[in-house]
């Protein structure tokens, strides 16, 4: 069946419009006739007549037609349209309204079914996944039983408040899960109709429960104001405006004296700004703070106290006055340090105890287990102690135990090797010292040189006369030392170790030091060989440069990085990894460095007689002991003048830990190098200290991208996301960038593709000696 148009959708249109049009035909009858007439008469009755009489009775006919059966049902549709849309937007801005205030608002039409209400009430009543709108109290009860008894209570104040007829304010208790109570402060405003019937119920409900608790804190207060404890209470504005008793007997100061006054009278100047500042902070949030202060009395005195600060509040949540109490600590914190200081340190030397000892070695295994660093234990046994207590008596053994705990604290301050480790002296018992230090190396050998050195020190310290009650007493040690890391090892174990290479030691004929480990105490022995070579490697003239190309995109030589090789008469090439870092630690990195800049500075003079080597760039690595010599740029400066080198083809490539100290003279020898023409790479970026804070003011020409991230650029998402913020930063700073390390086609690609267009690595040559390198720009060529 055809739907009828929207104009005839009800009886009485479609009457009014069956009529019209029977009227309409009547009408056009008439209109004929009309026509047939208007001939027979029209010497009686003149044109002028028919010609205004048509088009008004058609008009007059036909508006009212339309308007009725079109235009009015159209006006009084878009009303309504208009209508509903000014409803839906009146409801969205009252939901807004309402979620944008931070007290829970429910909104009740007059037979108590819940209509709108806000993101706290919900939380308040755990509605967030139940279908509420609608729903009356008892309904919401079935829904959710654990608040049955709070919606029961709501009915309650709910018909309090219609039978009041106005603003009903009151307090209500909401039991909810776990049996945790809140108070709610509710007001609830009834709205009626215009004869009286219930139209609707609002309630803004606030939860006071924190003002309630704080309320009855101050009630037990005012109570217990007369105290054995000090108390004090101010205003908002932390003016002081009643003390008690107590507070006179701690701090010396009268009510007359205090009131008025502000808290800041008490100030020790012990804690600093921060301290305040964090401890309003908090109270400031929480309206509660406690904590241990330490508050100078009339007298002067200072004196640690136990101090709690409470914040009262009114009704609408706004501070009104603080409350202090606070009791003294000394008394008590003298006899915690007494108990504490019998508990964990040696009577006679005031050295840490056993236990003590075990608790830090303790900490230091958890430390050493996070950040992957050695320790090590030195188990100390002086020399032929029983003689002295036999043949000079206690006293005098006490005496020099006494000593010999304070050498070795001072070894322990005064030490070079260990200014930057955390150590602990400790006396185990009788004539048995441990001296213990972690945030040694991560390498196991260089953790040993650490330990070794130490050990060294407390020997030679040892060593020294000790001048006993007048007389002069000559004394040894031997030493025995183990190395851990993390917790691979009990501290038990640990000390059984260190007291079987003192055993070693003392075996060895006394006053020396050993390992418990056979294999470390042999790779020192080597160790120290080859320092003592390397020493000579210099004079002898055992160290070779090797050159590892650098390439452009299309594989053109740029240049080469100059690398330290060792060739050792005996031991062959020594690996770089065994002698490099040894020359670091023994400070013959300076003149080392001096002579491989040397070297290669005459190498770039003897290119530039050759057409195929003249523009290439040699990158020589400087370290940062080498670069913070006084006299670094006057070398630089004098080394190309005598090899006659042209400074615009050396590079100098510095690492990230060059800039942790003195930035400002890093910068100054920077600027004038590169006045002479020099450049500057940053090697290893992004392995170190990397702060582009220091990298934007260094004037660098060059950022080298470790090998560690280009080695799995490939198939490593985060490295391939390191390389490509590199090469992004390095371009916004207007800097060239070289990745090294480069081994496959595919890494070569993967940099070329994201902006990088030089390289180096073992896809183009290894490091080579530089007559090789020579034939291999040849090839190139």
């Amino acid at each position: 069946m055809k739907k009828l148009p929207v104009f005839l959708n009800t009886p009485a249109r479609v009457v009014i419009a069956v009529g019209l049009i029977v009227l309409l035909g009547e009408f056009s009858i008439m209109l004929l006739i009309g026509d047939v007439l208007n001939p027979l008469f029209k010497d009686k009755v003149p044109n002028s007549f028919w010609e205004v009489i048509d088009p008004i009775a058609l008009t007059a006919i036909v508006s009212p037609a339309l308007y009725i059966l079109i235009f009015r049902p159209m006006r009084d549709q878009q009303a309504e349209v208009e209508r509903q849309n000014a409803e839906l937007r009146r409801n969205e801005q009252l939901q807004a309204l309402v979620e944008a205030i931070p007290d829970a608002v429910f909104l009740k039409d007059g037979e108590g079914r819940w209509l709108v209400i806000n993101e706290p009430a919900r939380q308040l009543f755990q509605l967030h996944d139940l279908p509420w709108q609608g729903k009356a109290e008892m309904e919401l009860a079935d829904l959710h039983p654990t608040f049955r008894a709070a919606h029961e209570g709501c009915l309650v104040s709910d018909e309090k408040a219609w039978q009041a007829g106005q603003l009903l304010v009151a307090e209500e208790s909401l039991v909810g899960e776990h049996g945790r109570c809140t108070t709610l402060e509710t007001r609830k405003v009834p709205l009626f109709g215009e004869i009286g019937q219930r139209k609707g119920l609002v309630i803004i409900g606030r939860d006071i429960t924190e003002r309630k608790r704080t309320e009855q804190e101050l009630r037990i207060a005012a109570i217990a104001f007369e105290t054995q404890e000090g108390i004090l209470i101010t205003d908002r504005d932390e003016r002081i405006l009643r003390v008690n008793h107590a507070f006179t007997r701690l701090t010396g100061y009268s009510a007359e004296e205090a009131i008025g006054r502000t808290p800041a009278m008490l100030q020790s100047g012990r804690q600093d700004a921060a301290f305040y500042h964090s401890l309003w902070e908090t109270l400031t949030r929480d309206k509660y703070w406690q904590g241990e202060i330490w508050n100078r009395h009339k007298d002067g005195v200072v004196c640690p106290e136990w101090l709690t600060v409470t914040a009262v509040t009114d009704a609408d949540g706004q501070v009104t006055h603080y409350v202090a109490m606070f009791s003294d600590l000394t008394l008590r914190k003298a006899a915690d340090e007494k108990i504490y200081q019998l508990v964990f340190y040696d009577a006679l030397t005031n050295l840490p105890n056993r236990r003590l000892l075990m608790d830090r070695l303790q900490h230091a295994f958890s430390a050493g287990a996070r950040n992957g660093q050695h320790g090590a234990l030195l188990f100390l046994d002086l020399d032929h102690f029983k003689i002295l207590n036999d043949t000079k008596g206690y006293d005098s053994g006490d005496l020099l135990l006494i000593e010999v705990a304070k050498r070795l604290q001072d070894c322990m301050r005064s030490s070079d090797t260990v200014a930057r480790l955390d150590g602990t002296v400790a006396r185990l018992g009788g004539d048995e010292f441990i001296v213990m230090f972690n945030e040694l190396s991560a390498d196991a050998q260089q953790a040993a040189a650490q330990a070794h050195a130490v050990g060294e020190r407390v020997l030679a310290s040892i060593n020294q006369p000790f001048n006993l009650q007048g007389f002069e007493h000559h004394c040894s040690v031997s030493i025995g030392i183990s190395l851990f890391r993390g917790d691979e090892i009990g501290a038990d174990d640990l000390l059984k170790q260190a007291d079987i290479a003192m055993y070693q030691a003392k075996t060895a004929g006394r006053n020396t030091l050993r390992f418990f480990d056979p294999a470390m105490q042999a790779a020192l022995e080597i160790r120290a060989e080859l320092e003592s070579e390397l020493r000579q490697a210099l004079e002898k003239q055992q160290f070779r440069l090797h050159y590892q190309i650098q390439v452009d995109s299309l594989h053109r030589p740029l240049g080469a990085e100059v690398l330290l090789r060792w060739e050792h008469p005996e031991r062959g090439m020594v690996s770089p990894m065994q002698f490099i870092p040894l020359t670091e630690e023994t400070g013959l990195i300076v003149p080392i460095g001096l002579w491989v800049l040397q070297t290669a500075c005459a190498q770039l003079n003897a290119w530039q007689h050759d057409a195929l080597t003249r523009d290439l760039i040699l990158a020589v690595n400087v370290s940062a002991r080498q670069f913070r010599q006084p006299d670094f740029v006057a070398q630089v400066q004098r080394v190309l003048v005598e090899s006659g080198a042209p400074p615009s083809h050396l590079k100098l490539e510095l690492t990230e830990s060059i800039v942790l100290e003195n930035i400002e003279d890093i910068i100054t020898k920077m600027s004038t190098l590169k006045l002479l023409g020099v450049s500057f790479s940053m090697d290893d970026f992004g392995t170190g200290y990397s702060s582009l804070q220091y990298l934007k003011r260094l004037p660098l020409d060059q950022i080298k991208i470790d090998q560690s991230f280009v080695r799995d650029i490939s198939t490593d998402p985060n490295d391939a996301a390191i390389v490509q913020t590199i090469i992004a930063m390095t371009d916004a700073l207007g800097l060239n960038v070289i990745a090294e390390g480069v081994e496959t086609e595919a890494q070569s690609v993967f940099l070329h593709k994201h902006g990088c267009h030089a390289f180096q690595g073992y896809l183009f040559s290894k490091p080579v000696p530089v007559n090789e390198f020579e034939q291999l720009i040849a090839q190139y060529a």
